[in-house]
C-alpha cells in the first residue's frame, strides 16, 4: 500500500487560476491541473492507493466552505481530507467540533499563507483546542518559496509551542517538509526525537541524503510519505523514495503503516 499524506486540490471553478497564480509566485510548475480529478488520475498513474488533501483557509470567510466540502468528500474515491482554521477564526470550538464530528482526522495550518507566526497566541490556542478533541494538526514548516523574506514556522517556534503545550499536543503535531523546508540541519539539531511527526513532502528531491539522516535520527515510525502534489509528481517521488537506502520495514512504515494510524484505517 502507498499513502500520500500531503496533496492539494482546488474546486474545478477556481483550480485553473489558482494553480497558475501559485505556480507563478512559487516558481513551481504543477504536475496535475489541481483538481480532484487530476489527483485521481495521478494516483492511478503512479500507484498511490490513498491520498490526503490538506486545504488551507487563507481568509476567515473560506473556513465554512472548505470544511463543508472536506466533510462531503472525505474518504470517497480513496481520498481523505483535513479541515482548516484561520488564526482569526471567531468560533474555534464550534468549527473544531464540526471538523471532529464530520470524521475529518485533523486540521491544516499554513502560517505563511495565513500571515501569522506559528507560535502566535492565536495559533497556539487553535492547536490546543484541536489536540483536546483528538484532532491532528498539520503545519507547513520551514521556508516557503513564496515568502523567503520571513520564515513563519522555524524549528525554534516549534520547540516553543511544544513546551507551551507539553502533554497536550504531544504526538498530535505533524510538521510538513521533513520538519522544516530547506532547514534540514536545524531539524537535525533541534527537532529529531521530539514528540512530532514529519512528512516527506517536497524535500526528498532537494536533499535525499539529509532526509535519510533525519529518518534514521527521528525514527521511521514517525515519518509519513508525502509528495505535495501537484507541486511534485507522485510517480517521480515514489520512485525516488524507493531508491533511498532504507530497509523494507522502514519503507513500509513510512509508505502506509504510520499514516493508517493517523487516519484510523
Amino acid at each position: 500500500m502507498v499513502i500520500d499524506f500531503h496533496t492539494h486540490t482546488f474546486p474545478d471553478k477556481i483550480a485553473g487560476r489558482t494553480i497558475a497564480h501559485l505556480s507563478e509566485v512559487g516558481k513551481m510548475p504543477p504536475h496535475t491541473d489541481g483538481t480532484r480529478t487530476g489527483l485521481l488520475q495521478s494516483m492511478k498513474d503512479s500507484g498511490v492507493d490513498i491520498s490526503v488533501v490538506l486545504p488551507i483557509a487563507t481568509v476567515v470567510k473560506q473556513e465554512r466552505s472548505i470544511n463543508a466540502l472536506s466533510a462531503e468528500l472525505n474518504v470517497k474515491d480513496h481520498i481523505y481530507y483535513a479541515g482548516s482554521l484561520h488564526p482569526d477564526c471567531e468560533d474555534i470550538g464550534g468549527t473544531l467540533d464540526f471538523i471532529k464530528n464530520s470524521g475529518l482526522f485533523g486540521i491544516k495550518l499554513h502560517p505563511d499563507y495565513q500571515g501569522v507566526d506559528f507560535n502566535d497566541e492565536r495559533c497556539v490556542h487553535i492547536m490546543e483546542e484541536a489536540a483536546k478533541r483528538d484532532l491532528y494538526i498539520v503545519t507547513h514548516a520551514g521556508i516557503d518559496v513564496a515568502f523567503r523574506d520571513h520564515v513563519h514556522c522555524t524549528p525554534d517556534m516549534v520547540l516553543e509551542v511544544l513546551e507551551r503545550l507539553s502533554g497536550v499536543i504531544d504526538d498530535k503535531l505533524i510538521l510538513a517538509h521533513m520538519g522544516g523546508y530547506e532547514l534540514p540541519d536545524e531539524v537535525l539539531e533541534k527537532l529529531v526525537g521530539k514528540p512530532v511527526w514529519m512528512d516527506t513532502a517536497a524535500v526528498m528531491d532537494l536533499y535525499p541524503e539529509k532526509c535519510v539522516e533525519i529518518i534514521r535520527a527521528h525514527g521511521a515510525d514517525r515519518i509519513l510519505f508525502a509528495t505535495d502534489s501537484p507541486w511534485r509528481s507522485q510517480r517521480e517521488f515514489l520512485s525516488l523514495f524507493h531508491s533511498l537506502p532504507l530497509t523494507d520495514d522502514e519503507k513500509e512504515q513510512i509508505l502506509y503503516r504510520n499514516t493508517k494510524k493517523i487516519l484510523s484505517i
